[in-house]
Order: C-alpha cells, then structure tokens, then sequence
C-alpha cells in the first residue's frame, strides 16, 4: 500500500524489482534491451525507433523491436510488414524484415489491422508482458522496445516486468518540452532505469530553395536547459524530412539514411562494447 516504486528510498527488504522482472522466452537470447519512450504522443518516436534498428543492423548486429504501443501501433507499417505472425509449440514467432529485423506488434495478431484494441489497462499491460515471455525472439544483440508515450499504467509494466539496459528519450522543440521531459526522466530514474540520453525530433526544417535551416518548433534551447540539469546528453537532434516520411508511409523505412541519429546509435552500441 503506497508503494511509489522507488526502491532506493525504501526501508522495505521486499525485493520487488527483481520479483517483478517477467522470466524471458526460453528460447530466447537477448543481450540489450533498449526502451524508446517519450513524454506525449505525436512526437515521431517509432519512426525514431524504427530508424535505431536499421542502423544498428546496417552495423552488422542482430535486431528485434517490440512494438509495446498497443492501442497504436505503427512498427509494423513502417516496415511493410503484412504477413500475420505465426506459433508454434516453443512460443509465438517474430515476423522478419527484408534486413532480417525481427518485429513482434499487436498488429501481427489482429485479423484486420485497421481493428482498434478498445482493452483495458492491464490487459494492454498483459499483452506487453506476452511479447518478452511468449515470443521466441532467437539469439540478438538489441531489443528495441517501442514505447507508448506518457507515464502510465502501460510504461510502468514494461519498465516493472523488463530488464531494460537502456533508454532513449523522444521529444521535439517546443517550450513544453522540458516538463514534459523531466517527468519522462524522472519515471525512468525512480525505476533506475538508465537513460542515455534524449532525441530532439522534427527539429528544424530546411528551405528546399534557399537551404536556410528554420527552427518552426523553437530553438530547442528549452531541451538543451533540460538535459543539461539531468547531466544526459542531447544525442540528436533530427530534422523534419519529407523523405523519411514518405518511407515511413510505404514501408520501406530501411531505406532510410538519417546520419544526425548517428551519435544515439553509438549510445546504443556503447552498451554492447
């Protein structure tokens, strides 16, 4: 009763963190587990997701994202995935992208993708649990973890249920931003999981005629202020990309190339050196 999930802060000897880790797929080997969150919706956080993954395995590494964005999930048509995920007797089996990605999302199991999940919070927060305990996700380097946004029910689960090594903060540029990001930061910390670090997306946007580089969002100061009170870093700072977008849209996300995410993706491989 009362419990505010900060272990550290406890007289209790209960051990909860570690009782609450949800036993991984036996069939499974996970090195990493990395968790891209953010504080609100709408900020471009799978797309950022999806783009960790591409290039962590244009770097030669075995990928696997977990779409934990139950009620709007979007991995998967990023990815023109279509086929339906299949079982068997050792568990539920990830689809693979053309550069061999595994992906495991809601939308592998409903019979119609456009069907909307209209589930309760703990049954959402069950089907999370499913996709580390029943889904045979092999030997890989990195799991990335698609977040949903906020700090609810569903985001303490995961952070409550996985052994998460890592996380990548999602945001954009507007005055908002560092509230909405130190409550981000502070749910992770109370959780002691690490953060290493923020993405600023949809930073700025370039003139296609005159190449002059505007800031629509603001001048992203307001996360500079912010990550430089936690001591974490701003690991990139993304433009908005008609591009990018336009891939996204056709599933066809591996053909993304977003050098600006680089120093991120090196956060991200820091973990496994």
């Amino acid at each position: 009763m009362g419990c505010n999930h900060d272990c550290s802060s406890c007289g209790q000897k209960c051990g909860s963190e570690q009782d609450l880790h949800a036993k991984l797929n036996q069939y499974s080997q996970i090195k990493k587990v990395v968790a891209v969150s953010s504080g609100k919706g709408g900020v471009g956080k799978s797309s950022v997701t999806a783009m960790l993954a591409v290039m962590m395995a244009r770097r030669g590494y075995k990928v696997g994202v977990l779409d934990a964005d139950i009620t709007g999930p979007s991995i998967p048509k990023a990815f023109g995935i279509t086929r339906k995920a299949q079982g068997s007797e050792l568990g539920i089996l990830p689809e693979e992208t053309h550069m061999n990605i595994k992906v495991m999302s809601i939308n592998l199991l409903l019979e119609d993708e456009n069907q909307p999940v209209v589930w309760r919070g703990p049954v959402v927060a069950g089907a999370v649990t499913q996709f580390w305990t029943d889904v045979v996700w092999g030997e890989l380097d990195v799991l990335f973890i698609d977040m949903p946004p906020g700090t609810g029910d569903v985001p303490l689960t995961v952070y409550q249920s996985i052994p998460l090594d890592g996380n990548v903060i999602v945001t954009t540029p507007q005055s908002l931003v560092q509230m909405v990001v130190s409550k981000a930061h502070k749910m992770a910390d109370m959780l002691n999981i690490p953060v290493l670090g923020f993405v600023e997306n949809m930073s700025s946007v370039k003139c296609p005629d005159c190449g002059k580089v505007i800031p629509l969002f603001g001048d992203g100061l307001g996360l500079e202020r912010a990550a430089a009170e936690m001591g974490l870093p701003v690991l990139a700072k993304l433009p908005m990309d008609a591009n990018v977008a336009a891939l996204c849209d056709s599933g066809e996300i591996e053909r993304v190339v977003c050098d600006e995410l680089t120093p991120a993706v090196d956060a991200v491989e820091a973990l496994l050196k």
